[in-house]
């Protein structure tokens, strides 16, 4: 399938912020992708434009401001220099952006950092109706939460403990949501990017094809 792709400013308040756009030839169903920690880096871009290969409209914002971390410790580094507030508030705009383009619902898809994200817009956008979390587990009012959830998690993970997975889905289910989590044994976190040593081509793939089905079940 032929896709189109684009930089775009965001006007967030009085900034502007970027985001990188993938759409389908003849338009498709909404995913907003929201990156883990190292920023807004080649591999979630390719993210987009793999969802818009699949038929669906992707848009990534750039919660960093351009900046993207090579190692952990520059990662470590930027989340304790985030301003979570204006991060908030690219993620807000960068939604509304996402559903003036698509008309009908829309999914979200978190990575690590990203995954916290996801849940705060399915929790303040009811319109959201899927939601994916890849390696990262956080908290919502899950009470507000209308998105079917599924998440990739690694068996053993030293980031995200599997007891907080299993906490989050035990808050999720009480709260009566669909929720389908899955662990892959012998991966470690962040291992469906292609771009780190964690990677598992075997799991990404099982991972990204149950991904898909998900979003064409659910948009």
């Amino acid at each position: 399938m032929s896709i189109q792709t684009s930089e775009i400013q965001l006007k967030v308040n009085d900034k502007t912020a970027n985001a990188y756009l993938a759409t389908p030839q003849n338009g498709g169903p909404g995913v907003l992708v929201l990156h883990a920690w190292w920023g807004l880096k080649p591999f979630f871009k390719q993210v987009c434009d793999q969802l818009a290969e699949q038929g669906f409209t992707a848009f990534a914002p750039d919660l960093y401001q351009g900046r993207v971390a090579k190692t952990i410790d520059e990662a470590k580094a930027f989340m304790e220099q985030n301003d979570f507030e204006f991060m908030s508030e690219i993620v807000k705009a960068a939604n509304t952006h996402l559903a003036s383009l698509c008309a009908g619902k829309i999914g979200v898809i978190g990575f690590s950092m990203g995954s916290g994200w996801a849940l705060a817009v399915a929790e303040r956008n009811p319109d959201v109706s899927a939601a994916v979390l890849f390696y990262g587990a956080g908290e919502a009012d899950f009470s507000k939460v209308k998105a079917k959830v599924i998440g990739h998690f690694a068996e053993v993970d030293e980031w995200e403990p599997l007891e907080y997975v299993q906490e989050m889905e035990a808050g999720m289910k009480s709260a009566g949501l669909d929720v389908t989590l899955h662990t892959y044994p012998k991966v470690a976190h962040w291992f469906v990017e292609e771009d780190r040593p964690e990677y598992d081509s075997a799991s990404a793939q099982l991972a990204w094809s149950r991904t898909y089905e998900f979003l064409r079940k659910n948009l």
